[in-house]
């Protein structure tokens, strides 16, 4: 976006880079992530007000490590290197990296040079970070100076000629405390940034640009899921076109309890939005009897829900726009230097239907980071119900029904997932969980109610915590909390009659079972 003050991140193949990006976007300042390999000549015109160079998992010192070309250096732009891009800056200027004599992974003490405007208006001259890397500095460029060093790192923080910065640290995660106040100093102090990039306009300037690309007489359709994402795309379209946006929400039977009726409230009494409400849950069913495989579940569920939007995106007359909630992070997965992923996350790509269909793609979100999407939703009075729910997955309860997926097993595993998150709202744990859901399993126990023996399902609870979904904690619940909702799930869901919690982190697990 030209027409805001840039930070240009080159990313080096660290997980955190988008931990940095959304940090610097919470600043108010407008950044992108694009490949370490972008040519010198792209990035000057872009004219970046500054650019970070993220860590990555590589040694500089390897043959065949990611490297930089030597007009980056010449760029006369601030730089701030970290990790990996600290010793890149380094070799870069003409200094040299060393294997580390000690290897430093997690927490660490670095005495900072206050009077640098790196660290300017922190308290304190040792600050906590979080460390992560088995090379360091071993000798300066010429005309650069150390202003932070730790135990285990004699060269923890430099600057040199050209307002150029190096940490050994990232400031970026939670376990750096003045990790914020340092991005801040880097963004506001030394690349004299302002904050242009707001909620509020970034939707009177995507609103302009809807009106721009769909016309005077444009239609567009858009497959509505209610998820955060398709929802505040809609709102998004229907503040630039109006009625000329029509939304498609297929019922597919694999949906949370109520929410057909919740999706037709919001958007068709509260927004006003033209809405096309498709109940095909038994067509659904139908193509997955039988299937028990994940992957052919999900192919399915994917197969099944494009003919049917087919179908109807037919029946609205001529259309020549098919948007789509595309988010910044869906954008980086295709364009990481590491080489394109095999695919964009289903949910968020629609299996080829820009091509089905012959339509040119709006795509008003894929610039934002999801907590971005969020907060633009809130200013366009989306109602904090669907902006803050947890995430659900594309394929729905199609990878939470494990095994053969029926109707039948679908409204059992409604039901009780249904009265897991109303227990935990109750209990206020709701908003302090990242993802919270129930799994049916395709086994059932012996069980006793009453003077009867029972043979029904079991069933699983699941919530984790966690940042950026690559990595997740479990949630450790309460002992009395999970009492409740198991005696609860029990005694009202007909077809249960046992519960378990999965303490499961991810890694080794995945968040969701299939």
């Amino acid at each position: 976006m030209s027409r805001h003050e840039l930070i240009l991140i080159l990313d080096y193949g660290s997980q955190y880079t988008q931990l940095i990006a959304r940090r610097i976007r919470e600043a108010n300042v407008y950044c992108e992530i694009h490949p370490c390999t972008l040519p010198v000549e792209t990035i000057r015109g872009m004219d970046p007000k500054g650019i970070v160079l993220s860590g990555g998992p590589a040694s500089t010192l390897d043959e065949g490590a990611p490297t930089a070309d030597a007009a980056l250096w010449k760029l006369g732009v601030p730089m701030l290197g970290i990790c990996y891009g600290m010793q890149l800056a380094a070799l870069g200027h003409g200094g040299s990296v060393a294997h580390a004599d000690r290897r430093e992974y997690g927490p660490a003490m670095v005495e900072i040079d206050r009077n640098n405007a790196l660290f300017a208006g922190i308290d304190e001259s040792d600050i906590a970070v979080w460390a992560s890397h088995g090379d360091r500095v071993d000798v300066l460029p010429k005309g650069f100076k150390t202003i932070g060093q730790s135990e285990n790192c004699p060269i923890a923080a430099y600057t040199g000629p050209g307002q150029v910065y190096g940490i050994q640290f990232h400031p970026e995660v939670s376990h750096t405390p003045q990790g914020g106040k340092i991005l801040a100093n880097f963004l506001f102090d030394i690349c004299k940034c302002s904050k242009d990039w707001t909620s509020g306009a970034f939707i009177n300037e995507t609103v302009e640009a809807i009106r721009r690309q769909v016309g005077e007489e444009g239609r567009v359709i858009l497959g509505l899921s209610g998820g955060v994402d398709s929802s505040v795309t809609a709102v998004l379209l229907h503040k630039a076109i109006g009625e000329r946006l029509t939304c498609i929400f297929v019922d597919n039977g694999l949906l949370r309890l109520n929410e057909r009726e919740e999706v037709e409230e919001t958007f068709q009494e509260h927004f006003s939005i033209d809405l096309v409400t498709v109940d095909a849950r038994e067509r659904f069913y139908t193509n997955l009897k039988g299937l028990t495989d994940p992957e052919d579940k999900r192919k399915s569920i994917g197969h099944t829900f494009i003919d049917v939007f087919q179908e109807e995106a037919e029946k609205i007359g001529e259309t020549r726009f098919l948007a789509q909630g595309t988010i910044y992070p869906d954008v980086i997965e295709s364009t990481s230097f590491k080489g394109p992923s095999a695919t964009i996350k289903s949910h968020h790509n629609v299996g080829g239907l820009p091509e089905k269909l012959g339509l040119e793609l709006v795509e008003p979100l894929r610039e934002l980071f999801k907590d971005e999407v969020r907060r633009v939703g809130a200013e366009l009075g989306i109602p904090d119900t669907m902006l803050m729910r947890h995430p659900f997955p594309g394929p729905g309860l199609g990878v939470r029904v494990l095994g053969e997926v029926t109707g039948e097993r679908c409204d059992v595993l409604k039901l009780a997932d249904a009265i897991f998150i109303e227990e935990i709202r109750k209990a206020g744990w709701y908003d302090r969980i990242a993802q919270a859901f129930a799994v049916l399993l395709p086994v059932k126990s012996v069980g006793v109610m009453g003077d009867e023996r029972t043979h029904e399902h079991a069933l699983v609870l699941r919530a984790v915590n966690t940042t950026d979904f690559m990595t997740a904690n479990i949630t450790r619940l309460p002992f009395e909390l999970l009492e409740t909702i198991s005696n609860r799930i029990i005694n009202e869901v007909r077809g249960i009659n046992r519960v378990a919690y999965d303490i499961s982190s991810k890694p080794p697990a995945t968040i969701e079972w299939e």
